[in-house]
């Protein structure tokens, strides 16, 4: 049986020490490692090493009792919050693991909720029992209140398969069938395991123990526990089907696809199809153990292995028979620019960020054609400082980057049509664009109500396709456009005068003719936070973030502490924790996740500091272009309505 676990914390909490722990229970590795010795199996990159935190998602292999397991190592840091997401989506099982001294802390709840929404089961580990001022009951209760009310203890409540009455109570509480037989003939020990294994196979139970990784204690006990309480059901007999959830570079410039195998078997030189209609033969298959790897001639349902010879792979892509995509809610808030020193040519490094953004889509990398620079999209200053490190190391650039800024959006609070017309010489296309606000944060939709008569098929088709290949500039900060669904109402083509590219040109004029006509409105990001704080600093708390131009909900008490929820933008509130911190000793408990765009508090103020010039973008332009008698001729947007053709 193939088991995929994945192991899940806030920072510090133990998660790397706890997988060198299973690993060498299971003879994976020979010598556990320590993270502070840098020394860690799984942490095998000098970055990993030197900073003492996990930054890259590694797999580790190990077999126990018949099964093979594949163990991923996630960042606990909120920086690298894209990279656990995109592990996540290839989990069997997850391990939060939650300190016995600190508890349910902010990134622990990120990491709950992304593991309930995408229906990941769940074992707890509390860890660190060790330490002083560990209480493990304390935490159990946190996670009742915090996280889920289903989680049971296993560790004295389940030995040797046995169960004290408590588990089996509340076994039957959650299993109809289950009661039932209780009522009926009482307890009966298979039964019992089976339902155990199935609710929390469903994600309707979550088993928890507790020890110290450190100290080696509890995870022989938990590992036994987890082996025993799941299971894993894959197809090998269907036509194959997989996960792109990795791509990496490997030290001879190798491109390599990490896929998990749902269905199917895949073998070296079978040509498989993936993401938008590639079709590509393999060329090797890998089986990863950290840094190390060894080459097989198949890969079966269920497991995690590595692939050469697709060249155009995205992370998130379906393979063979899956073919959806994959969609990500961990997304940066921030942009930063990269300086380079004197020298560096920026197209050399360019490619190299490329390369990158291949194995860490959520960069974002964006060339600024006309300053000639490169900028990125980041979640925080630390993944700033390693990208630093990383760009060193693989590329031999010193770069450092500007600091990080929000990431604007824009959209309209109107309805409009725009109109866009492209006559050179031996060029012609007209578009006729609806523009309408949507719902916040639907980004751009588009659809086609355009007669056949008018156009055909294909070159609506098109239309679609220039609307969806990048994001369109807005017109108060060139920021990118959102929350709007575009209808293309008509258009025309010329028989032998409408050629590659016209299209384009006539839809990028008439959604710019349309913004023009429009109410035109700057979003900014938004975190949802959720704030646990001594009642007596609640009040300090609530004017902070009427200062930071937030609303909260009506705040709620449990016992001494005050909750507080609400929506605050990140802009003014990204370095809220340290502030925090400092009035509360520490003890005050925050939690933000990204929560989309919204309007921005400071609109006025954040379009005079970029000063973005609509009338001197390159990219756009919302004028038309017509001809008459043999010579083209350039409309202005409120001129070029009447001389539509379609009209």
């Amino acid at each position: 049986m193939n088991k995929t676990i994945g192991i899940l914390a806030h920072v510090d909490a133990g998660k790397t020490t706890f997988s060198e722990q299973l690993l060498y229970h299971t003879n994976s590795i020979k010598k556990r490692g320590r993270v502070d010795h840098q020394s860690a199996f799984l942490d095998s990159h000098e970055i990993e090493k030197r900073r003492g935190i996990t930054v890259f998602a590694d797999q580790g292999m190990f077999e126990y009792e018949g099964s093979v397991y594949y163990l991923i190592d996630t960042p606990g840091h909120v920086d690298f919050s894209p990279e656990m997401e995109r592990a996540i989506q290839v989990m069997d099982f997850a391990v939060i693991i939650i300190s016995a001294v600190e508890g349910v802390e902010g990134h622990t709840e990120t990491v709950w909720n992304l593991l309930k929404k995408h229906q990941v089961p769940v074992f707890f580990f509390i860890n660190k029992t060790d330490r002083a001022g560990a209480d493990a009951s304390r935490v159990l209760e946190e996670i009742r209140s915090h996280l889920t009310e289903d989680v049971c203890d296993i560790s004295s409540s389940l030995i040797d398969g046995g169960m004290t009455d408590e588990l089996i109570e509340f076994i039957a509480e959650r299993d109809e069938e289950v009661l039932e037989h209780y009522m009926d003939k009482g307890y009966e020990s298979s039964l019992w395991l089976e339902s155990l294994r199935r609710l929390i196979g469903s994600a309707h139970i979550f088993p928890c123990a507790s020890g110290s990784a450190l100290q080696d204690v509890g995870v022989k006990s938990f590992l036994e526990k987890l082996d025993l309480l799941t299971a894993t059901h894959f197809d090998k007999d269907q036509a194959f089907a997989g996960r792109v959830y990795k791509v990496r570079y490997d030290e001879e410039g190798t491109r390599v696809t990490f896929i998990k195998a749902l269905s199917g078997t895949l073998r070296v030189r079978d040509e498989v199809t993936y993401g938008e209609g590639n079709s590509e033969k393999i060329t090797q298959i890998r089986r990863y153990n950290g840094k190390q790897y060894g080459q097989t001639d198949q890969a079966c349902a269920g497991e995690l292995f590595a692939v050469t010879g697709l060249t155009n792979t995205r992370i998130g892509d379906g393979v063979g028979a899956l073919k959806e995509r994959t969609v990500y809610d961990m997304v940066p808030a921030l942009r930063s620019k990269v300086v380079f020193e004197a020298g560096v040519n920026t197209k050399d490094a360019l490619r190299h960020f490329r390369l990158l953004e291949e194995e860490d889509p959520s960069l974002h990398v964006i060339w600024e054609e006309r300053f000639q620079e490169i900028h990125l999209h980041v979640m925080g200053k630390i993944q700033l400082e390693v990208l630093e490190q990383m760009v060193l190391e693989r590329f031999g650039l010193n770069v450092h980057f500007e600091q990080p800024e929000i990431l604007y959006k824009e959209t309209i609070e109107t309805e409009v049509v725009g109109y866009g017309h492209f006559e050179p010489l031996r060029h012609y296309a007209e578009v006729h664009l609806k523009v309408e606000p949507a719902e916040r944060n639907s980004g751009v939709n588009f659809e086609s109500e355009c007669h056949t008569d008018d156009l055909p098929v294909g070159l609506q088709n098109l239309v679609g396709q220039h609307i969806y290949e990048r994001d369109h500039h807005g017109l108060l900060t060139g920021s990118p456009l959102t929350d709007v669904k575009i209808t293309l109402l008509t258009g025309r083509a010329h028989n032998q005068h409408t050629h590659g590219g016209d299209f384009r040109e006539a839809t990028y004029r008439a959604l710019r003719q349309g913004l023009e006509k429009a109410k035109n409105i700057l979003l900014e990001p938004y975190y949802h936070f959720k704030i646990k704080v001594d009642i007596d600093h609640m009040g300090r708390v609530l004017s902070d973030i009427q200062a930071a131009y937030g609303r909260f909900d009506p705040p709620v008490t449990e016992g001494e502490k005050a909750v507080l929820t609400g929506l605050v933008p990140v802009a003014t509130f990204m370095d809220y924790s340290a502030v925090l911190a400092s009035f509360t000793q520490g003890k005050g408990r925050m939690n933000l996740t990204f929560a989309g765009y919204d309007r921005c508090h400071n609109e006025e103020e954040v379009i005079e500091h970029i000063g973005y010039d609509k009338t001197a973008d390159p990219d756009y332009t919302s004028s038309s272009v017509f001809c008459a008698k043999g010579q083209s001729f350039t409309v202005k947007w409120e001129g070029a309505e009447e001389r539509m053709h379609c009209l």
